[in-house]
């Protein structure tokens, strides 16, 4: 089994930054795809990004390009997401997601669905 904690949400101001950790533990060596969603109350879970643990390309959402950045440390199986030019639509509870056996170039690692474990999430509040 795997378990997932995130850390580094918090509150900022539009225009700010953020950078959100999330740690894997447990059975992660067959970890082959981690990465972030959002929800906001009344909504489906978004992915925001994702990336392979081993070499890899990653993917963002078109909400976020050019102003997330994901990144992994391939030891300790930890994906940080780093968080520039915070807009208000970007409040949200951010969870973390792990898929083991398979990787991030799957036409389904855009669905929530297709990852196997979850964080419990951090809050992320952007204000003006």
């Amino acid at each position: 089994r795997v378990q997932l904690t995130e850390s580094g949400g918090g509150s900022v101001q539009a225009g700010g930054g953020l950078r959100l950790s999330c740690a894997a533990s447990g059975l992660t060596l067959r970890i082959n795809c981690m990465g972030w969603f959002r929800q906001v109350p009344g909504k489906a879970r978004e992915v925001v990004a994702r990336i392979s643990t081993g070499d890899g390309p990653a993917y963002y959402a078109d909400s976020v390009k050019g102003r997330f950045t994901i990144s992994r440390d391939t030891v300790d199986y930890t994906v940080t997401l780093q968080m520039d030019s915070l807009k208000l639509e970007d409040t949200a509870m951010y969870f973390c997601a792990a898929r083991q056996n398979a990787y991030c170039d799957s036409l389904y690692s855009r669905n929530e669905d297709w990852f196997q474990y979850w964080g419990h999430g951090t809050q992320v509040t952007v204000s003006s």
